[in-house]
């Protein structure tokens, strides 16, 4: 069901030192990072070796809002998501496309849940 969940914090090398440390004996270690301004997101993965737990800068006095990722079967699903989300007046922040800066065939769709959380539909394809 869940793809990966996207946390945001104040201090990322503070709470990537945490996770790493506090999990390390569950085989979390970091497996992606990627600049963002002055710090960085970066994806833990356990044993299997996939970032399934993100964490992003979250600016003071800023609303942290979550990031959950839902799995699609395909990219007919995550298509089905946009649609339902555009016949619903639901908030779109990003319609259905490819993004290779996460991977070649990672296609998705981002929304904004009604308490302000972005929310996506993702298939990981070839």
């Amino acid at each position: 069901m869940l793809d990966h969940l996207g946390v945001p914090v104040s201090d990322v090398e503070a709470s990537l030192e945490f996770y790493l440390r506090m999990f390390a004996s569950c085989g979390v270690q970091e497996a992606m990072r990627h600049p963002v301004g002055e710090s960085f997101v970066v994806g833990l993965a356990g044993p299997a070796g996939s970032p399934d737990f993100w964490l992003s800068p979250a600016g003071a006095g800023e609303a942290r809002e979550l990031h959950i990722a839902f799995a699609a079967p395909d990219r007919a699903a995550v298509d089905a998501v946009h649609t339902a989300a555009v016949s619903s007046g639901v908030e779109v922040l990003h319609p259905p496309r490819e993004w290779p800066e996460y991977h070649p065939g990672y296609y998705a769709v981002f929304l904004r849940d009604p308490d302000g959380h972005n929310v996506e539909a993702v298939f990981h394809g070839p």
